[in-house]
Formats: C-alpha cells, structure tokens, sequence
C-alpha cells in the first residue's frame, strides 16, 4: 500500500481551503513612540525658547499705565484709561499669534504627529506664556511702585508695572491656538490611512470556483 503524498499533518492542496490571514496593511511611515515623545521634548524645549520673545515682544507692544505722585499716595494720570486693559489683551493677542505659529511649524515637519506631539504643542505653551509672563514682568518698569514714586519725586510722571489682570486666560491662549489649529491642520490636510479596494478590512474570503 502506497504512503499518501500529502502529510497527515498538513492540509490537502485544494481551492476550498480558507486563504491565511491577510497582513494588515503598514502604519504609513508613521513614527514610533519613543521618536514622537523625543519630537514632543523639542516642541516643548523650543516653545520655551520662544516664550522669551514673546516677553520681550509684549515688553515692547503694550500700553503703558503712567503714575505721579503728590508726595503723599500715588495716582493715576488717565483715570478712566484702557492701558491695562491694553496689556491683557496684548499678551493673548501676541500667544494666540505664537500659538498658530507653533501648531504650522510642528505640522509641517512632522505630519504624522499623534497624541504625544499635541501635549507636547500645550505644555510648550503653557511654559512658554509663563517664562514670556516673566520677561516682561522683570525687564519692565520699577514693580515697587512707592519706592519709584519716592526716587522719581512728587508731581513727576512714571510708568506703572507691566500686569496681567486675567493671567489665568492670558497663560491658556498659546496652548489653546495651537491644538486647535494643529487638530485642523491634521484632520484637513494629514496623512490618510490606505483603504482596501472593497472597502472592508480583513477582505472576506471568495468562495471557490465551481
């Protein structure tokens, strides 16, 4: 008696027999974990970076509250002025500005960013508006204001301190801009994933031919 061709153990060659699992298709050149969580440290290092400029930029663009003295207290010389109004809405102005800035840049050098890039456009804001909060504050005019009103003497004009009334709203402008304008940019304009040419993934089986 003749030993079958075919192994026990192995499946008889034959059109019926279910194909193997097809391979899913490849990521599309995107990035591994460990290389976006490297790129989101550069966003955040260089975001850092740039929040001393937007120090020194606020420093320069905003609008100045100026004070005398009587010799006695310490007054406004526009009481009904919008100068410090004017220094809140400069610095959200110019994060929104940096914002936008950020979120364009990180999208055109890495289109395929995930969730670890767009943490890393927040955190970056966050830490670049607080740093640009401090510049200004601390290459601004005197911030003891009686001590500055005692050496520039009475009835002599000086400008106030650089504030912010609402730093809560001012840190959140950058990092608010820049996700959503990265989010947009990705869902318009971002890699897509390969589709099947059926449209279903796994591709179902045929049936074999008659």
């Amino acid at each position: 008696m003749t030993a079958p061709l075919t192994p026990p153990h192995q499946p008889p060659h034959d059109s019926a027999w279910p194909a193997p699992d097809p391979v899913p298709p490849a990521s599309g050149g995107a990035p591994s974990t460990a290389t976006e969580l490297r790129q989101s440290a550069v966003v955040v290092a260089a975001s850092v970076v740039a929040g001393a400029l937007l120090g020194l930029l606020w420093l320069w663009l905003a609008p100045r509250v100026t004070l005398f003295s009587d010799g006695k207290a310490v007054y406004l010389k526009n009481s009904e002025g919008e100068s410090a109004i004017g220094m809140d809405g400069t610095f959200v102005l110019i994060a929104l500005g940096f914002g936008v800035l950020a979120a364009v840049l990180v999208f055109l050098f890495h289109r395929h960013g995930g969730v670890a890039l767009v943490l890393g456009l927040a955190a970056g804001g966050v830490l670049g508006s607080l740093l640009g909060w401090g510049v200004g504050v601390w290459f601004g005019p005197e911030r003891n204001v009686v001590a500055h009103a005692k050496a520039v003497g009475p009835d002599v004009f000086f400008e106030a301190p650089l504030e912010l009334k609402m730093w809560a709203a001012a840190m959140l402008a950058w990092p608010i801009a820049a996700m959503i304008v990265h989010l947009g940019l990705t869902a318009l304009f971002g890699p897509r994933d390969p589709e099947p040419e059926d449209g279903t993934w796994p591709p179902v089986p045929k049936p074999p031919a008659a």
